[in-house]
C-alpha cells in the first residue's frame, strides 16, 4: 500500500476543513455500493451502529426475536437486546463456524410453538471472512417471513458463486475497525441495501432523525457518521484491498493449508465460496493443546488470539435469559480449541513458515 497516498488523503482532509460529512464520504458510499454490487452504501460511525440502525428502522421492539449465531462477536447479540428485543442464539458449524441452518430453522419453529416471541429477524455473521450459508438462510428466511440482515464486518470481500458479502439478505453491514479486511484508522461502518425507501430512513436515522435538515427532526435517531478523515483513508485502502490484498491473503491462506494439513485442523473454504480472511483459524484437539500452543507462540514472539473464549449464551450480559447450555454443543468446543494465526496480505513466506515450523514441531512432540 502507498503510504504516500494514505499521507495526501489525510492532508487534503485537513486542508478543506470539512471534518464531517465531506465529499470524500459520499465518493467512499459510491465505490463501496459499486464494489459490493447494491444500490445504496450508507456510511456511519461504526459496525454496532450500523446493526442499530436498521434494527431502528425495521421497528424491531420488545416482544419480537432475532436469531443470532452462538459463535461470535458480543455486539451482534448486544444490538438486539439494546432495542429491547430478545436475542435467540443458535449453535453453529462444525466446519465453517457458520450458523447452522437446520439449528436455525429449529429455533424459528421453537419460537413459535411457545408462543411469547414474534420472530422477526435473523443476523447471519460472515464469520473469520467466510460467508455464511445465505442461499439456505434465504430459503428460511423467506418461509417464516423474517427480515436477513447480513452481518458482513468479517467477511466484506468474501464471495459466493462471485457475488460479494454484504450484497446477501434484506440489508447487509459492515466494519471498518482496523483489524477487519477492509480497516480504517479508527473506527467506521457501513450499511448496504437495493431498497430505495430504506436508504432515505437511514440517512435520517443516522443523523439525529433529520428531515430536510439537521434542524428539521422528525424522528428519533443516532449521531452517527463516518469522519471525512477515515473516509479518505478508505478510498486509498479500499484500492489495495481490490487489487491484490484479497489475492495475497488467499495466497497466505493456501500456504498455511499446505503446511499445516494433517498436523491441526485447518479452515474449510466451501466449493464456491471464497473468504477476504479476517482471521486463519485453526482448531486443536482440546482446550488445553490449545492454550500450550499459544503460549509457546507467545514466548516465541509470535501473535495469536482465540475468537471466542466465552460464547453468547455463557456471557453474563444474557444470563437473564436462563439459556441450555446443551443447546450449544458445536460452539462450546470451538471456544475450547480454536486459535487464529497471524493473518494479512503482507506476511512474508519466511513468516508464514516459521509460524508453521513451530506449529508442526509442537505436534510432533505431542505424538511422541
Amino acid at each position: 500500500m502507498n503510504k504516500l497516498e494514505i499521507d495526501l488523503a489525510i492532508q487534503r482532509t485537513i486542508d478543506g476543513a470539512n471534518f464531517i460529512e465531506g465529499k470524500e464520504v459520499k465518493e467512499l458510499e459510491s465505490q463501496l455500493s459499486d464494489y459490493v454490487g447494491v444500490k445504496h452504501c450508507i456510511t456511519c460511525a461504526n459496525g454496532t451502529d450500523a446493526m442499530s440502525l436498521l434494527m431502528m428502522a425495521w421497528e424491531i421492539k420488545e416482544g419480537d426475536a432475532v436469531f443470532v449465531p452462538d459463535f461470535t462477536f458480543f455486539s451482534t447479540g448486544e444490538i438486539v437486546s439494546l432495542c429491547g428485543a430478545t436475542p435467540v442464539f443458535v449453535d453453529v458449524c462444525a466446519d465453517t463456524f457458520n450458523i447452522d441452518t437446520t439449528k436455525l430453522e429449529q429455533a424459528i419453529q421453537a419460537v413459535l410453538l411457545e408462543g411469547k416471541l414474534v420472530p422477526r429477524v435473523v443476523i447471519p455473521v460472515d464469520l473469520f471472512g467466510l460467508p455464511a450459508d445465505h442461499d439456505n438462510i434465504a430459503k428460511i428466511a423467506n418461509k417464516y417471513g423474517i427480515l436477513v440482515l447480513e452481518d458482513a464486518a468479517q467477511g466484506f470481500g468474501g464471495k459466493i458463486k462471485g457475488r460479494n458479502a454484504g450484497s446477501f439478505g434484506d440489508a447487509a453491514t459492515t466494519s471498518f475497525f482496523p483489524a477487519k479486511p477492509l480497516g480504517c484508522y479508527g473506527d467506521g461502518g457501513a450499511i448496504f441495501t437495493n431498497d430505495d425507501d430504506l436508504n432515505v430512513l437511514l440517512r435520517s436515522l443516522k443523523v439525529h432523525g433529520k428531515g430536510k435538515d439537521k434542524y428539521d427532526n422528525c424522528r428519533i435517531g443516532l449521531n452517527s457518521r463516518l469522519d471525512t478523515l477515515q473516509a479518505g483513508i478508505l478510498i486509498v485502502k479500499l484500492k489495495a484491498f481490490t487489487e491484490y490484498e484479497l489475492d495475497r491473503v488467499n495466497r497466505v491462506y493456501e500456504i498455511y493449508n499446505q503446511l499445516l494439513s494433517g498436523v491441526v485442523i485447518t479452515p474449510k473454504i466451501p466449493i464456491d465460496y471464497y473468504s477476504s480472511f479476517a482471521q486463519y483459524t485453526i482448531q486443536l484437539k482440546n482446550k488445553q493443546q490449545r492454550d500450550k500452543l499459544q503460549q509457546k507462540l507467545m514466548i516465541s514472539a509470535i501473535p495469536s488470539m482465540i475468537y471466542y473464549e466465552k460464547p453468547m449464551h455463557k456471557q453474563r450480559a444474557f444470563s437473564y435469559l436462563n439459556l441450555d447450555n446443551n443447546l450449544y454443543p458445536v460452539s462450546n468446543v470451538l471456544s475450547e480449541t480454536v486459535l487464529s494465526l497471524p493473518m494479512h496480505p503482507y506476511l512474508s513466506d519466511e513468516e508464514i513458515y516459521r509460524v508453521c515450523n513451530l506449529i508442526t514441531d509442537f505436534s510432533a512432540a505431542l505424538d511422541s
